[in-house]
Order: C-alpha cells, then structure tokens, then sequence
C-alpha cells in the first residue's frame, strides 16, 4: 500500500471515530456510536492502522477540533470527569495487536481484543472519572460509578461491535481489492 494511501485511510478512519462521535444521547456519560466507529476501523484497517487512527482522533480532539461527543474538544474534555474513557479508547487498539497474535480464528481475535480492550477502557475511565469528581468535591464510590458510566453501556457496546464487525470485514475485504486494482 502507498503512503499517501495509508495516510487517507488513516484520516478517514478518524474522521468516522469523530462523525460517530456526533451522534449523541446526553448523560452523565453521553451514549455515542464512538465505540462503534472505533471497533469498525480496527475491523477495516487492521489493529496497527486502526490504532493510529484513534490516536489521531484523540489528538485532533486534544488540539482543540471539536470532535468529542457533544462536539467538544480542547485539553478540557479530557480533563473532565468523562475525559478519561476518551483516553481509554487508545487501548483498544494495541488489545487487539496482542490478540492477532493468539493461534484463534480472525474473528475471534477480534472479538476478544476488542472486548479486552474496552474492558481496559471502561477500567480507566472509571478511575478517572472517580479522580476527577473527587479532586472537584462530588465523590462516588465505585459501584456508584460503575452502575452511572460502565453498566449501562456494557450491552449498547457488545451490539456495537458485533455492528461494526459485520461491516468492518466487508469494508477490508474492499479496501483490499482497491488496494490491488491501484
């Protein structure tokens, strides 16, 4: 593949993790396709490409663009009580990087990297969220937190990326063939 393909490949994941993002249901932790947009670039550019894509997604975000849910941005986002399940997706990735290597199925390997990786999310978003509240005044404790911002997205997230499995396999399968045919 080309640099100046990855490179497109790589923003464009980007740009999906951020137009998912957009689509929002407001709460204390806001329900977004973000995961969703998420597992569907691992799934279609792989585990390594995917995860820069996200790390870019997350810097845009930190630099100010306002591509978080809410269409917020800037240094605060991540700062904030929710900032550090943003954080968390940066662990997706390189979950699904060690999962590659297990002598599994591909879709299996997915599956699994992905769900250890957002297990690795929930986990630092949830010890964030409790630093942060605490360090402002408002303290939780950790079945609180647990049942506002992990519990009830635990089933939203399983269907995302059984979603975004399904149709990011097919995305790689065409962008193999595109990248043949160039």
């Amino acid at each position: 593949m080309h640099k100046t393909q990855a490179l497109t490949r790589t923003a464009m994941g980007a740009v999906i993790i951020a137009l998912c993002s957009w689509i929002s249901i407001p709460a204390a932790v806001p329900f977004t396709l973000q995961t969703f947009g998420i597992f569907l670039v691992l799934a279609a550019l792989g585990s390594r490409q995917g995860s820069v894509a996200v790390a870019v997604y997350i810097l845009l975000g930190l630099i100010g663009l306002p591509v978080f849910a809410g269409f917020s941005g800037g240094p605060g986002a991540l700062l904030g009580p929710t900032g550090g399940y943003i954080v968390g997706f940066a662990f997706i990735g390189p979950a699904c990087m060690l999962a590659d290597r297990l002598p599994l199925p591909a879709l299996v390997r997915s599956v699994l990297g992905n769900l250890a990786g957002l297990m690795i999310c929930y986990g630092f978003g949830t010890f964030w969220f409790i630093r942060v509240s605490a360090a402002s005044g408002s303290v939780y404790s950790l079945p609180a937190v647990l049942a506002m911002c992990v519990v009830p997205f635990i089933l939203p997230d399983c269907i995302k990326l059984a979603l975004a499995l399904t149709v990011g396999r097919r995305l790689a399968r065409a962008l193999r063939l595109t990248s043949a045919a160039c």
